[in-house]
């Protein structure tokens, strides 16, 4: 039968397409300059239009892509799935994968990646990357190593991009003889290929290595060069780190842009090189030119509050206009940190005002009830999360909240809490109540606590020594022997106390007992001077703190006694009054919890020296001046 050409439906279709295709290109410029609120409109005019249907799918391709690139994920997936499957290629999976993951839900994006396998879509190489990338950022080892394999039986192993996102999978998960692997077995590698191992070594084999690893690199990216110094800031060398910037400034003329700084920024405060942060600080007024990047103010307020200048990040802080709810996050950490409560609940009410608080906010709340013994206030706080704030309890809520319980001396209601947890406790829950019963020596919990915590993680030794403390305050000497003895013959060692301290510069570690540091004999020498005048001064040793873990049993006073006075803490603080003009403040940083013993030390000695100390330790900071410490002697 002969139909009739119609000349009008024609125009129509025409019109329909070049209309689809102007459609097309907003929403690929929406996506590229990620302007959802121009893309949201464009895909309602789709919609009036009729556009927006079956039989003009990549218009909604175009829209799955821009809520994709947005970071919208909900709105991404739910075009999506009104995609018809013969109609979804590589790129709209992978689009939707990638939503997932800037959205911090990486493992959604993998379970979409085994639906697109089951669906027998083909795997391309940005794919995998994408899909690695996921594994790296949710941790995902046995995916990931799944994902290599599927790499090599497809071929896909011959892209270097491809071979670049399982290396820094790898890096990511602490297996740097992985990643050496894949970086020997590349037949072509790329500058990111090397910059990925150095950052692995940077991590996981020390700097010397690293070093050579950089030395050897046949061209260096800025991001090669950032890892480089921000290991080197971090791990103290800040003599070191100053060169490697002058030569990145002035031979290389290289402009140091926010993110690296923020990189630098992060490694100060990590490591408590305060001299550092506040050059990138100088750097940073200097080039701003009166425009203040938030990233970079919240990075310096981050950076003095854990070197634990308080009162320069409440300045920096005042500064910052406007302020994100990370900027408040880092300030309320801050002031968390160095026990700070009340200050930190009137600032709560100003941010409200502000921002949006979210779970961050929330853990900042609660640790510095904690620290601060506001026990009411935290029961208030955490038992309003969600009816006001809409905000589920995480797991660092209930860790924060069972601290908080811990320390005041409510083990029962503690107990009762995790009891009825809508979620399993982790070991830092556990642990937080653990620690408590050692502090209020209620070794049967304690003792039914440690029974989880050694089924659930049998090598951290942390808990076993606070066992064994226990068992030593309550008299029960053979048990704690015994749990010594059980523990070595197992190979489970404690962990190594490390004290550092910033002096001309340059970093100074030292552990229990140290005697590798060039002025060892100076050190100990200034360190029996110092306990001398501390007991003229009313110190008395706490020969209650000294463990029986993983040594030999002392048992005689005095070498309890001498053993307390060789603490990390001790050492680093004897180095820092020998080397240091009388009357300056001296910041030490700690691994671990700084012990009862120390800590009654460290205020004699404020008093005595007529100095200002304070330990940053793994919980908080402890300010000691005059004979009195910050937290009151509540941490």
């Amino acid at each position: 039968m002969h139909v009739k050409f119609d000349p009008l439906c024609r125009r129509h279709r025409d019109r329909l397409f070049t209309l689809a295709r102007y459609y097309r290109t907003l929403l690929r410029s929406c996506a590229r300059y990620v302007a959802l609120d121009v893309g949201e409109e464009v895909h309602a005019a789709a919609i009036v239009s009729g556009l927006f249907n079956t039989h003009n799918s990549f218009v909604r391709n175009a829209v799955l892509h821009m809520y994709a690139a947005c970071g919208i994920a909900h709105s991404a997936h739910k075009v999506f799935d009104g995609i018809p499957l013969s109609q979804k290629d590589a790129a709209d999976w992978t689009a939707l994968m990638g939503s997932y993951i800037r959205a911090g839900v990486p493992l959604n994006a993998l379970i979409l990646f085994v639906e697109m396998h089951r669906e027998s879509v083909c795997v391309d190489e940005l794919t995998m990357v994408t899909v690695l990338n996921g594994c790296s950022k949710s941790g995902h080892y046995v995916f990931g190593v799944q994902g290599h394999a599927f790499l090599i039986k497809t071929g896909l192993n011959l892209f270097v991009k491809a071979c670049n996102a399982v290396m820094d999978l790898y890096v990511k998960c602490g297996l740097i003889d992985e990643t050496r692997r894949v970086f020997d077995e590349l037949k072509e590698r790329s500058v990111v290929s090397w910059t990925i191992l150095l950052d692995g070594a940077v991590r996981l084999e020390g700097l010397e290595i690293a070093k050579l690893v950089f030395d050897q690199m046949p061209e260096r990216n800025k991001v090669a060069w950032t890892i480089m110094i921000a290991g080197y800031i971090e791990n103290g060398f800040t003599m070191e780190a100053f060169k490697l910037l002058r030569t990145v400034l002035f031979d290389l003329r290289f402009e140091l842009n926010f993110v690296t700084l923020c990189s630098w920024l992060s490694a100060s405060a990590q490591s408590g090189n305060l001299l550092m942060g506040q050059w990138m600080h100088a750097y940073y007024l200097k080039k701003i030119n009166g425009d203040h990047d938030i990233m970079i103010s919240t990075s310096l307020v981050d950076m003095y509050a854990k070197c634990g200048r308080v009162n320069d990040a409440l300045r920096v802080f005042a500064m910052t206009t406007p302020r994100n709810v990370v900027t408040w996050n880092a300030m309320l950490s801050g002031l968390a940190m160095q026990g700070k409560g009340d200050i930190l609940v009137n600032m709560f009410d100003q941010m409200v005002r502000e921002v949006k608080p979210d779970r961050v906010t929330f853990t900042a709340v609660l640790s510095a009830c904690s620290h601060s013994g506001l026990v009411d206030l935290g029961r208030h706080f955490f038992y309003n999360l969600e009816p006001i704030y809409g905000i589920k309890p995480s797991i660092e809520h209930f860790s924060c909240f069972i601290d908080l319980l811990g320390r005041a001396g409510y083990l029962d209601e503690a107990k009762s809490v995790i009891e009825q947890m809508h979620i399993p406790p982790n070991e830092v829950v556990l642990g937080s109540l653990l620690g408590a019963c050692s502090v209020h020596r209620n070794v049967e919990m304690g003792e039914c606590l440690m029974k989880d915590l050694v089924n659930l993680y049998p090598h951290n030794t942390q808990y076993h020594v606070l066992l064994s403390n226990m068992y030593i305050v309550a008299g029960k000497r053979d048990q704690a022997i015994s749990l010594r003895r059980i523990l070595k013959h197992r190979g489970i060692r404690k962990v190594p106390g490390v004290s550092s301290i910033y002096i001309g510069g340059q970093i100074h570690q030292f552990s229990a007992g140290d005697i590798s540091h060039r002025q060892i004999h100076e050190i100990y020498l200034m360190l029996d001077e110092m306990i001398q005048r501390l007991k003229l001064a009313g110190y008395v040793p706490d020969v209650a703190c000294h463990l029986l873990f993983g040594e030999e049993c002392v048992d005689e006073w005095e070498e309890k006694e001498q053993a307390l006075f060789f603490h990390s803490e001790k050492l680093a603080l004897s180095f820092g009054l020998m080397s240091t003009r009388a009357g300056m403040p001296l910041y030490i940083f700690k691994n671990l919890r700084i012990c009862l013993d120390c800590h009654s030390a460290m205020k004699v000695a404020s008093k005595v020296y007529d100095r200002k100390i304070v330990i940053r330790d793994r919980n908080r900071f402890h300010s000691f001046e005059l004979g009195s410490c910050s937290c009151l002697d509540y941490w």
